[in-house]
């Protein structure tokens, strides 16, 4: 299968991040170059250290899970939904490999939760790079 940028941005990012109630054009211009340069740049892991497009470690998986997600029950809630019914209970990692939208959605908390206030930051850097 052939998947191009766009079909990254337009079909699997913007609607995880419409889903999530997160999405601006910041965002997803920033989660797309991070698959697209996240191993270079070092923002999740070595590219042969961690899963997915966004090179997700296990542990950064679970603890976004253990310290995150699991004092936000909503938000659990709507991340869940994402990942599929059996595959996530028997091997959750698997759903950083092969699905799409769950593994967008965890790039975006951890980098939020490691950034508080990143999505103002990135509409603001944007905005001095286009002037």
């Amino acid at each position: 299968m052939y998947v191009t940028a766009d079909h990254l941005k337009e079909q699997v990012i913007q609607p995880t991040l419409k889903y999530l109630g997160a999405w601006t054009p910041e965002i997803e211009q920033f989660l797309l170059s991070t698959a697209i340069d996240a191993p270079d740049l070092g923002l999740f892991s070595s590219r042969n250290a961690g899963l997915g497009i966004y090179h997700i470690t296990s542990r950064q998986h679970r603890d976004i899970w253990d310290n995150y997600l699991a004092f936000n029950p909503d938000l659990a809630s709507r991340i869940r939904g994402l990942a599929s019914q059996r595959a996530f209970l028997n091997n959750p990692d698997s759903e950083l490999q092969t699905n799409l939208s769950y593994c967008t959605a965890i790039a975006w908390l951890l980098y939020q939760r490691a950034n508080p206030g990143a999505a103002a930051k990135l509409a603001k850097r944007e905005a001095s790079l286009s002037a």
